[in-house]
């Protein structure tokens, strides 16, 4: 059983930065795909970026497109996202999620493409 414990989160300044971790146990971590998506009350989640299984691929969401940046490092089970020049929008609950299989070079981006997913990391941006 895949597991996804997600940190990082917290209180920011507008324009200050944030780095998440999801460390990921159990399964075959470095076979999938890894995404990130967040939720704010009364809103569906969204997606906010993925990563390939090897990282020679990554897509991200227009809105966080040259601010935010995922990684992944499949040695340590470990994916992060790395967000600057944060906005008061981008305060939501942040999650990880792991991707089911994939039969071609498109990136995850829909709930439904992913089989796995943390607890989610709180994000506030203060403006």
């Amino acid at each position: 059983q895949v597991q996804l414990v997600e940190s990082g989160g917290g209180l920011v300044q507008a324009g200050g930065s944030l780095r998440l971790s999801c460390a990921a146990s159990g399964g075959i971590f470095s076979s999938y795909s890894m995404g990130w998506f967040r939720q704010a009350p009364g809103k569906v989640r969204e997606f906010v970026a993925a990563i390939n299984w090897n990282s020679d691929s990554t897509y991200y969401a227009d809105s966080v497109k040259g601010r935010f940046t995922i990684s992944r490092d499949n040695a340590q089970k470990t994916v992060w996202l790395q967000m600057n020049s944060l906005k008061a929008e981008d305060t939501a609950t942040y999650y990880c999620a792991q991707a089911g299989l994939q039969l071609g070079p498109r990136l995850p981006r829909n709930t439904f493409e992913y089989d796995y997913w943390g607890q989610g990391t709180q994000v506030t941006v203060s403006s």
